[in-house]
């Protein structure tokens, strides 16, 4: 019989079916389309053996050992409902499902609450490392019941990459624990995603680089504190020309970027915490305004291309110039992972989770998009815990005593010729507003009284509720 079962034969299903059957294991495997089945099982080569092609639910059912883990990787939302819905009804006590998608947590945390009463164990386990890492080693955050993950973490473990010979797959909580730290996962990604993008705007637009001479950069940076995917990605794009135009790729792709949601649900769930997640934001938000190309373009139109002649002076000469680019990513990408990991440190006290987030900083070390070298330094940091504020310990807040100014500089040089930096100036501006001794919130509170009542502290004697002379004549 088979290991596991899998719905769903997209390019994420199909490629973890693939690396299951890789490491051993018997996946039986459906499709609502059956035609689709066929075709994936036998364009399988020697791994065909491996997959049991499964036609309807009652027979992908009955070909998993029970008690059965059942992957389901359709499109999150209705349709998971849908196909979990189905499959309850086909289910015995102890079997578990698996939602593997990209899910909002609280739909898990319902699902999870619904199938227990069934005596069927939900599991949502968030995967990263898009169509590669499914195939051959992603990063699995698990939430759920722990006996639930018992039953698949032998294979999950051994379907994961590997950091120094560590699966990157754990439980990293209960209900929708898992599919939460996805979200901040993919949260973190759009911001650096979005300040790598930055950079590259001064290179292309400030310094005059061409794409080549741009590629060459990011491959040095990334044998360096900034090495990770992203940047090596980074590289290659930047590198690759259009067979059909001869002219870089880069420059024929359309400017206006898509996102599927989870960005979004990470400032969502930031805010609704009411942890500051600033670059989050200015990366979900520079998203936003890309792909409103026609009203850029009247913009643009309106009022006329920004100069950004100068900036190379300002920064020094090109090889200065490069490095300081170099120390601002470095100290925007430590804010962004600092205000990431306090989101998840907030919902674990929220949710009473307990996430470990050395953990989870563990298992991001390999297979994930965001993996890089910072990660190893953050799962020390963290050990087990999430008590800490990673700006505040070592190695990062030397790091960042190291590099603020550069990050000042090119955020304000940036602004002078009209450049924008949304991400890297949401970190500049977060990093300030850390370390004031006086925010200027003192003001709000005074505003909120006026218009509200809605009272203040005083900071020469203990209290609540104070009011100004605006109420009721009370100082």
């Amino acid at each position: 019989m088979a290991d596991i079962g899998l719905i769903g034969l997209g390019v994420m299903g199909a490629s973890l079916s693939l690396n299951m059957a890789e490491k051993g294991y018997t996946v039986a495997v459906y499709n609502r389309t059956s035609a689709k089945t066929d075709a994936f099982v036998a364009g399988a080569g020697g791994l065909a053996a491996r997959l049991e092609g499964c036609h309807t639910l009652d027979d992908l059912v009955a070909a998993v050992a029970p008690p059965r883990p059942i992957v389901i990787m359709v499109q999150a939302g209705a349709p998971v409902d849908e196909q979990a819905n189905a499959l309850a009804a086909l289910l015995a006590r102890g079997d578990v499902l698996i939602d593997a998608g990209n899910a909002n947590f609280r739909d898990t945390r319902r699902r999870v609450a619904a199938f227990a009463e069934q005596g069927i164990e939900f599991l949502g386990v968030g995967v990263s490392g898009g169509e590669e890492g499914a195939r051959h080693g992603p990063s699995m955050m698990a939430g759920g019941a722990p006996t639930a993950w018992q039953r698949v973490a032998p294979i999950f473990r051994d379907i994961a990459a590997k950091f120094d010979g560590e699966p990157c797959a754990a439980l990293v909580g209960p209900e929708g624990a898992g599919h939460f730290v996805k979200t901040i996962h993919n949260g973190i990604e759009y911001a650096d995603m979005q300040m790598i993008a930055e950079v590259y705007g001064i290179m292309r637009d400030g310094l005059a680089m061409a794409s080549a001479e741009m590629a060459e950069v990011f491959a040095g940076w990334n044998h360096g504190r900034l090495k990770s995917y992203l940047i090596e990605i980074t590289a290659t794009v930047l590198a690759t020309r259009d067979a059909a135009s001869g002219r870089p790729l880069v420059e024929v792709i359309l400017d206006t970027a898509g996102q599927k949601g989870t960005g979004r649900w990470a400032a969502m769930e930031a805010e609704d915490l009411g942890v500051s997640a600033t670059v989050i934001e200015a990366a979900v938000a520079a998203r936003a305004v890309s792909a409103a190309r026609e009203q850029r373009l009247a913009a643009a139109e309106l009022f006329g291309a920004a100069a950004t002649s100068g900036l190379g002076d300002a920064l020094g000469d090109k090889e200065a110039a490069l490095a300081a680019l170099e120390q601002a990513l470095i100290a925007g990408k430590i804010i962004a992972y600092s205000q990431g990991f306090a989101v998840m440190a907030s919902a674990s006290r929220a949710w009473d989770w307990r996430l470990p987030l050395g953990t989870v900083a563990r298992i991001w070390r390999a297979g994930c998009i965001i993996r890089s070298v910072f990660l190893d330094d953050i799962a020390h940091a963290y050990g087990e815990g999430s008590d800490v504020e990673l700006m505040m310990v070592e190695p990062f807040a030397a790091a960042l005593k190291a590099s603020e100014a550069t990050l000042r500089q090119v955020v304000a040089t940036a602004a002078l010729n009209g450049i924008p930096v949304p991400a890297l100036a949401a970190a500049l501006a977060s990093f300030d507003l850390w370390r004031s001794r006086r925010t200027t919130a003192d003001l709000v509170q005074g505003q909120r009284d006026f218009f509200g009542a809605h009272g203040f502290e005083r900071a020469d004697r203990p209290g609540k509720g104070f009011h100004g002379p605006w109420a009721k004549g009370e100082a």
